[in-house]
């Protein structure tokens, strides 16, 4: 468990698509994929390495479009090269900052990304680039959490940053209920008893399994991503 103050060295960044798009949610917005860009080049700034998953909501995702008469396959890989256009567009904003950066998918797409391949990765971590890790798990009927999951393990980091847009894990939905109370940490023991939505079971199974803490976080509080990078009391931990 991170104390207070005491950075880690490395950790995943899992956010969502919409929080790169317009209002709505939705597209590419260029000035929250700035503001984006500029948190994770903060870390990178404090020797901190980073890995990133971005989700792709902002341009598709099966469940939004269950009525579009697509198959559920086809539709989830539509969803994993929506997080690889939120990854390059993402990766060009950081670039434009300084900073080294590399995409790294499940899919193969030469043209534009270098396959993930988890030695190479680790390689461009240990010379501080940030490493985006777009196209999902490559397989349909996994989330981006799951995503997120596999390559924290895979990639050794120290924690999981889950940016949200709520300040924590709630005994209820707070957005609903006003008596929702917050968490400060949580165990995972307590996060299956309660059924809390941290994230999806699969990842949340490789997480406890590994013993892998998860940090989550309202990421539109000002210094809100490196403040959780720097181990201080923020959000929820999950552990």
């Amino acid at each position: 468990m991170a104390t207070k103050n005491k950075k880690y060295k490395r950790v995943m960044l899992k956010i969502s698509g919409e929080v790169i798009g317009n209002v709505n949610g939705e597209g590419i917005d260029t000035d929250s994929l700035k503001r984006i860009a500029k948190q994770i080049v903060d870390l990178n700034k404090h020797k901190i390495q980073v890995c990133v998953v971005v989700g792709g909501g902002n341009i598709w995702r099966y469940r939004d479009t269950k009525n579009a008469g697509i198959e559920r396959t086809v539709s989830d890989y539509m969803g994993m090269m929506a997080t690889i256009m939120n990854g390059v567009a993402l990766q060009s904003a950081i670039e434009n900052l300084g900073a080294f950066c590399r995409v790294a998918t499940a899919l193969d797409l030469p043209q534009i990304a270098e396959p993930y391949i988890r030695r190479r990765a680790l390689r461009h971590l240990e010379k501080n680039r940030i490493v985006i890790c777009a196209g999902g798990t490559g397989n349909p009927y996994f989330t981006t959490d799951t995503a997120a999951a596999l390559r924290a393990v895979e990639l050794e980091c120290d924690v999981i940053l889950k940016a949200t847009k709520v300040d924590g894990v709630y005994t209820a939905d707070p957005m609903k209920d006003k008596k929702a109370k917050k968490y400060t940490t949580l165990s995972y023991a307590e996060a299956i008893e309660k059924n809390l939505q941290v994230m999806d079971q699969t990842a949340f199974s490789l997480c406890r399994e590994s013993k892998l803490n998860i940090v989550v976080f309202n990421m539109h509080k000002k210094d809100a991503i490196l403040d959780a990078a720097l181990g201080k009391q923020i959000g929820t931990l999950v552990h």
